[in-house]
């Protein structure tokens, strides 16, 4: 660092905090460490007796952590997000929409690699709301070499690392199996459940039906929202290996892909998902959906409702983390379930 007069210091960079006191009105820092001096700011610095100030010289090659958080900004934002003004060298991203929030975690975690840089994200595929933070951006020192900027931007490459995908999906056609319920021995507890999830995703049940357990009627219902244009095709209960228990075998009679019957989730276990050649998505939902506040329904049903394709590898994968805990008092989504990085 050096001494300047603070006449001249317009464009540097101070070293410290300097502290304005007014009597009876304030005594607080007025320009952080590593602010940026800029015209206006002469008069106020003079007026706070600063004749002269402690700044870092600017050398070729080396970047203020201002400009460095931009830079990192730009690796990650992608569309439907936008950033705060740089403050204290962080920048953050706000979601712009209601929509599934992913990061891509390796490339991510090669930056991070770097002591001197840093990116804190959201965990990935987690559903957000317009006006959600999702990540912050800045450096660990005050000025950094440009080169290190570089090569994290060389090992990222043209794609952000973050994504926000709006909500796709706006029908459903429900499909509530069960001999009790269809013979109005029960009520169906399940139905008034299912409309509040899916409403968060702006998906309407604009289709119902109550075919039993017949396994045929179950597949001839399927195949004809899939056929009518539905978004989406739940199937509810029925889903255990019980004789009686007819659901799995009819949605495998409808012709869908198969990706997983059975999920390391629980509650959850016996969820199944397909995929209708024409990519709509059919779910099998497991009993524990009706009851249970958090299932493998709510850690799937994000990158449903945003049209991403959920792989055999994904569902598999959310056995890290897809132990639900069981708390007297839930607060999901904010608890490690689902959560498994």
């Amino acid at each position: 660092m050096k001494l300047i007069d603070t006449r001249q210091a317009v464009g540097h960079v101070l070293c410290h905090d300097l502290t304005q006191i007014i009597p009876g009105v304030t005594k607080d820092a007025r320009f952080r460490k590593g602010h940026v001096v800029a015209p206006e700011d002469i008069p106020v610095l003079l007026s706070m007796g600063k004749e002269h100030l402690y700044v870092w010289e600017r050398l070729p090659g080396m970047l203020h952590e201002d400009e460095a958080a931009e830079r990192l900004r730009a690796l990650c934002q992608g569309a439907h997000m936008h950033p705060t003004e740089v403050k204290e060298g962080k920048i953050e991203l706000i979601a712009d929409c209601d929509g599934l929030f992913r990061v891509d975690v390796d490339r991510l975690n090669a930056v991070n690699d770097d002591d001197q840089l840093m990116i804190a994200t959201r965990h990935t595929n987690t559903a957000v709301r317009k006006g959600d933070k999702l990540a912050g951006t800045r450096i660990i020192p005050l000025v950094i070499e440009e080169a290190r900027l570089a090569a994290a931007e060389a090992q990222v490459g043209p794609e952000p690392l973050l994504s926000l995908t709006p909500w796709k999906l706006k029908t459903c056609g429900l499909i509530t199996t069960g001999g009790e319920v269809a013979g109005g021995l029960i009520e169906d507890a399940f139905t008034p459940v299912i409309i509040q999830k899916l409403a968060a995703y702006g998906i309407e049940v604009v289709e119902r039906c109550l075919p039993g357990d017949d396994r045929g009627a179950i597949t001839t219902a399927a195949l004809d929202y899939r056929d009518r244009g539905l978004d989406l095709i739940l199937c509810t209960g029925g889903m255990s290996v019980d004789p009686d228990d007819r659901t799995p075998g009819a949605i495998r009679d409808t012709g869908a892909e198969i990706v997983s019957y059975g999920a390391p989730v629980l509650p959850g276990a016996m969820f199944l998902l397909g995929y209708f050649e024409n990519g709509t998505p059919i779910l099998g939902l497991p009993g524990c959906v009706m009851y249970a506040k958090a299932t493998i329904f709510d850690l799937a049903l994000p990158r449903i409702a945003a049209g991403v394709r959920i792989s055999r590898a994904d569902v598999k994968g959310m056995g890290h983390g897809g132990l639900c805990l069981g708390c007297a008092e839930c607060h999901y989504p904010i608890c490690p379930f689902g959560k498994g990085v």
